[in-house]
């Protein structure tokens, strides 16, 4: 029977092809919606993790942790340097590490902030040695820069027009490994040095009002063209001490030494000139929204396949209409009738199987090189893999194709083999 079956999808070869097709592009596209969306919420929780606590000033929340963490560019308000200073000192702080945006370099942002935070992502380092004068950085794992390689700092990006800085180059000394997060595409330099690039000299340049603006929003006087605004004494030792002298900075990241050090600090720092998040609590919110955006898409491939299957369904009725005689022949040689129906059910199951084959295939590597995409912009790693619980929507796809395959025989089950084999 099964020979039968693969000698008549061989004859009609080509409208057997078509159908596959389709049912695997509409399928694709469900597997690739489900991959995609737990990509990007795995490869962003496994990104923020490394992040316990988030301090910036009152503001928007989202901001706050999209350019902290995943370093999107966006002007935030400055902080008051005391808060910094506090932090700094804080008996439950193991860990408080300013960050300063604003310039970049071949593409890459150039991230102001302190070894200590460079070693809590990257424990050692796969090249070189951490910084430690201003005038040197370590790069992330995926900047295409050697030690020894020399970078000039450019306000902002070249796609805004920025101009370079001319105070200041800086040489490479190390590299750290691969974590995983957007700071493997970014250069991190020495935040005393954005300090002094930018005239920042401590709080007679924060941001009392709460207008947004990055670290180059202190402009000193004398400066008219708004980039050069300080020497740097490349050469000078690091300085990573922070008191309440500190200038103001976006945003600190903060490593409590315990779970309820973290609340509490979370709590105190959630006053009106200042906001304390977990960058996970934004996410969670950020994938509630991102469920419904899975939902909508899932939505729309669930009724591109169901016009898929009505379409096919109709040709495969219209098909078998047309092989009355063939099977009014098979009926008048003693074929029995259930013969007949799995003959009609197995031609056109097959057909639904090998397009939810090649469906999950083109979604599987469909979401791999969306991901590869996102990931190369913005170095986050977003794993794509099946799970257990894709065997229910595997198994849905099949139990579908099995009970949407019995259609066609009933128009086979009415046919009459005299009738037939008249006409």
């Amino acid at each position: 029977m099964m020979t039968f079956i693969l000698a008549d999808l061989r004859r009609f070869w080509s409208g057997a092809l078509a159908v596959v097709i389709l049912i695997a592009l509409s399928v694709a596209l469900s597997v690739t919606v489900t991959l995609q969306e737990r990509a990007v919420r795995l490869g962003s929780a496994r990104a923020a993790e490394k992040f316990d606590l988030l301090v910036g000033a009152a503001g928007s929340e989202t901001q706050l942790a999209l350019s902290a963490v995943f370093l999107q560019p966006a002007p935030l308000p400055l902080m008051d340097g005391a808060v910094l200073g506090r932090l700094a000192n804080d008996p439950r702080v193991e860990l408080a590490a300013p960050v300063g945006f604003g310039d970049s370099a071949y593409g890459h942002p150039i991230v102001g902030t302190t070894t200590s935070l460079i070693s809590s992502l990257s424990p050692s380092l796969s090249e070189g040695a951490l910084f430690a004068r201003l005038g040197e950085a370590v790069v992330g794992s995926d900047v295409p820069l050697q030690p020894g390689a020399e970078i000039k700092p450019m306000h902002g990006t070249a796609e805004t027009g920025g101009e370079t800085h001319t105070a200041i180059t800086y040489k490479v000394t190390g590299r750290m490994v691969p974590t995983g997060t957007a700071w493997d595409r970014a250069i991190l330099v020495p935040i005393r040095a954005v300090w002094q690039l930018h005239g920042m000299h401590g709080q007679e340049h924060h941001d009392h009002d709460g207008d947004e603006a990055d670290t180059h929003s202190a402009e000193p006087e004398g400066h008219e063209d708004g980039h050069e605004h300080g020497h740097v004494d490349a050469a000078a030792p690091l300085d990573e001490h922070f008191d309440a002298q500190a200038p103001g900075v976006p945003a600190v990241l903060v490593k409590p030494k315990t779970i309820a050090d973290a609340y509490r600090l979370r709590q105190e720092y959630r006053t009106g000139t200042t906001l304390g998040v977990f960058p996970g609590e934004v996410l969670t919110r950020l994938y509630a929204t991102l469920g419904d955006a899975r939902s909508l898409l899932l939505a729309i491939a669930l009724g591109t396949q169901a016009i898929v299957i009505a379409a096919i369904v109709l040709v495969t009725v219209m098909h078998v209409g047309s092989r009355r005689r063939q099977i009014g022949a098979l009926r008048a040689l003693g074929a029995p009738i259930r013969a007949v129906i799995v003959i009609v059910w197995g031609e056109l199951f097959i057909l639904f199987v090998a397009g939810i084959a090649l469906g999950i295939a083109l979604g599987y590597f469909a979401a791999l090189a969306i991901s590869a995409r996102l990931a190369a912009s913005t170095a986050v790693r977003l794993p794509v893999a099946f799970t257990l619980d894709d065997l229910w929507l595997i198994g849905g796809f099949l139990a579908v194709a099995a009970f949407i395959s019995v259609v066609p025989t009933f128009s086979a089950m009415r046919s009459n083999p005299a009738a037939a084999l008249r006409a």
